[in-house]
C-alpha cells in the first residue's frame, strides 16, 4: 500500500494519522510513502536506510520513496533530469503496490500514484485540482472539517470500516537528540518556549516585534524563548531577537534537529505553519495565532491548544504579502495570557 503526499511539511504531518491508522488496520502490509526529498526526514532520519525493518529512526513506513520535482522543473528537458525521473519511478514500481492513496489531490501526485503501477488508486471525489480525479479508480467524499479528519476518511474507505485516529510517531535520531541537548545546555535553555515567527506567506505572519514582546514577558516567568527559523528567514529571526532584548535566541538546524528541539519545548507559539503542526503532532501545547486561514480546517490537531483569531478575520488562502488586518488585532498581551494559561495547566 502506497501513501502519496509529496509535501509540504504541515500537509505531510496531517497525513501521518491516516497512514498510522492504515498501519494498524493492515499490520502485515508493506506500507510505503512517496514524498519530496526535502521532507523525507519527517518519515526517516538521514543516516537510516529508506527501506527495511521499521525502527525509531523510521517508525511508520516500510519504504520511503522520494522525488525532487522542484529540481526536475528547473531543467525539464535535460538528460540528467530524465535519468533521475526514470530512477525514481523504477524504484517506485519495483515495490509492486496494489493500492495507492493520494492524500494531496494534485495532478502531479495523482499521476505519480498511477505511475506506481497500483491497480487501485484512492482519492478525494473533489480534489484540490479537479484533473487529478481522472487518475483515481476509487473516489471518496471526505467527511470531517479538519484536514486530518478528511485524510482519515480516505483511510477508512481503504479499510472498509471505521478507524480510530491514532497518535503519530516521528523519527528519532540519537545523534540529533544529543546535539540538541548540548546546544540547549550551552544556552542555559533547559526550560524554553519555541517561537516560530515565519509563515508561508505574508498575510499569515504576525509581526516580529510582537513575538519579541511575548519573549520579554515570558522571561519574567523564568522562561527562555528559542526562535525557530528556516532558510531565508534569518532577518526575521534577528528582528524577533532584537525586539526581545535578548530574551529570545535564534536556533536553527536540519528537519531532524527541529523534531528533537520541538520535543523539548514546554510550549510552541506561532501561526499556521509546518512547525506548528509538528509541535501538535509531538503533543507540545500550542498557542496558535491565526489570520486568514481557518483553524477548524488547519488548526493544531490532538494537543492542548489556545487558538487566537480575530472575529474580523475572513478565510482566504490567497498567497498575498500584506498582513491580514484581523491578524494585527491580536495583541502580544493576548498571546502571553494564552501562553501562561497553557503553561499553568501543564505545570498543574
Amino acid at each position: 500500500m502506497l501513501i502519496v503526499r509529496l509535501g509540504a511539511m504541515g500537509d505531510v504531518i496531517h497525513g501521518l494519522h491516516a497512514a498510522a491508522a492504515l498501519r494498524e488496520a493492515f499490520p502485515e502490509a508493506l506500507l510505503g510513502w512517496l514524498i519530496e526529498e526535502r521532507w523525507a526526514e519527517l518519515l526517516c532520519t538521514l543516516p537510516t536506510p529508506r527501506s527495511g525493518p521499521r525502527s525509531a529512526q523510521r517508525p511508520l513506513v516500510d519504504r520511503v520513496h522520494t522525488v525532487n520535482t522542484r529540481q526536475w522543473r528547473r531543467a525539464p528537458f535535460s538528460a540528467a533530469t530524465w535519468e533521475r525521473v526514470a530512477a525514481s519511478l523504477s524504484d517506485l514500481r519495483a515495490a509492486h503496490y496494489e493500492i495507492a492513496v493520494d492524500l494531496q489531490g494534485a495532478v502531479r501526485s495523482s499521476l505519480l500514484a498511477r505511475w506506481s503501477g497500483a491497480r487501485v488508486i484512492y482519492g478525494a471525489a473533489q480534489p484540490r485540482e479537479n484533473l487529478a480525479s481522472m487518475f483515481y479508480t476509487r473516489q471518496v467524499i471526505p467527511a470531517g472539517e479538519h484536514i486530518v479528519e478528511q485524510n482519515m476518511a480516505l483511510a477508512e474507505a481503504v479499510a472498509h470500516r471505521n478507524l480510530k485516529t491514532p497518535r503519530v510517531e516521528l523519527p528519532r535520531d540519537n545523534a540529533a537528540e544529543q546535539e540538541c541537548d548540548r546546544r540547549l545546555q550551552a544556552k542555559g535553555a533547559q526550560e524554553f518556549v519555541l517561537l516560530n515567527p515565519g509563515a508561508g506567506w505574508g498575510a499569515k505572519q504576525w509581526p516580529a516585534e510582537r513575538y519579541g514582546q511575548v519573549a520579554r514577558r515570558l522571561s519574567e516567568d523564568g522562561l527562555k524563548s528559542m526562535i525557530n527559523f528556516g532558510p531565508g528567514e534569518e532577518d526575521l529571526a534577528h528582528a524577533v531577537e532584537a525586539a526581545s532584548d535578548c530574551a529570545a535566541e535564534p536556533l536553527t538546524g536540519s528537519l531532524t534537529q527541529l523534531i528533537a528541539l520541538t520535543r523539548r519545548a514546554r510550549l510552541f507559539i506561532g501561526g499556521d505553519t509546518g512547525p506548528m503542526h509538528l509541535a501538535a503532532a509531538l503533543g507540545v501545547p500550542v498557542v496558535a495565532i491565526f489570520g486568514p486561514t481557518d483553524p477548524a480546517r488547519n488548526g493544531p490537531f490532538d494537543t492542548r491548544t489556545v487558538v487566537l483569531r480575530s472575529p474580523s478575520s475572513s478565510t482566504s488562502y490567497q498567497h498575498v504579502f500584506q498582513r491580514e488586518d484581523g491578524l494585527l488585532e491580536i495583541s502580544s498581551g493576548q498571546v502571553v495570557a494564552a501562553a501562561r494559561q497553557l503553561l499553568g495547566e501543564r505545570h498543574g
